[in-house]
């Protein structure tokens, strides 16, 4: 009986355990979990199509510059020798207060970012997540303190701890910008919140008037936004892009 007893107490333990570990399992790329569908998550990106996504001056998806590429969303490498006519994209849905999460994947010297509450001064004006080799791309010493550089909110805010979590060309970084709608927006990078700032407020827009945005009205100030990647002229790969309205 003592036996029976035992067998019953490790079958529950070793339950427990997979259990726990099924649910810190990270899901497969492209998908939702089901507690993330539950929350009101959504898939930006299903990793197989461009649905949902369209040319940033047009309604069709860009003839060239972008493919999905095993299960990403890959903005093709431009050169001399292979001239491509890439274009921004951004989604067909508009959001104002929301959290985006996306993981990005560049090559050595690439160039992109991840933009939001476009608008006020183009089609491609607005906020920046930057995307940047800093180990190589020159843009990353221009601007002030930092404030090109990777998960930089571009040309205005740069990061803290750059150098102790940011992964290198080739590898997958995780980016995230939560927008409460207090107008209080975050940028995260790989799990650690790196910036903080309020939209709209005294400081925003003294930092505005200095950079390179000063010549836009309302800047970064329109009511909604769909999500724009920028092309860049460079290879940088997007997957796992979801998010939820708050």
């Amino acid at each position: 009986m003592r036996n029976i007893k035992l067998v019953i107490v490790l079958l529950l333990i070793v339950s427990f355990g997979s259990a726990k570990n099924n649910e810190n399992k990270q899901p497969e790329p492209n998908t939702l979990t089901a507690k993330e569908k539950q929350n009101g998550w959504q898939l930006l990106f299903d990793g197989k199509t461009t649905h949902g996504w369209k040319s940033a001056d047009s309604n069709d998806f860009p003839a060239e510059g972008w493919k999905v590429v095993d299960g990403t969303l890959t903005s093709i490498a431009n050169s001399p020798d292979a001239p491509v006519k890439g274009i921004d994209i951004i989604t067909t849905d508009k959001y104002s207060a929301f959290d985006l999460q996306f993981e990005f994947n560049f090559t050595e010297g690439a160039n992109s970012g991840v933009k939001y509450f476009i608008g006020n001064g183009g089609p491609s004006i607005g906020l920046e997540y930057q995307i940047l080799d800093d180990q190589r791309n020159p843009d990353a010493k221009l601007g002030v303190v930092g404030n090109r550089c990777l998960a930089a909110l571009y040309d205005l805010i740069p990061i803290n701890n750059q150098g102790l979590i940011a992964k290198s060309a080739g590898e997958w970084n995780t980016g995230r910008i939560v927008v409460y709608p207090d107008n209080r927006i975050e940028h995260w990078l790989n799990g650690k919140k790196v910036l903080e700032y309020v939209r709209g407020s005294g400081i925003y827009k003294a930092l505005v008037a200095r950079s390179k945005y000063a010549g836009y009205e309302g800047f970064g100030m329109v009511k909604e936004t769909p999500i724009l990647l920028q092309y860049h002229g460079d290879q940088v790969r997007f997957r796992s892009l979801k998010i939820k309205k708050l």
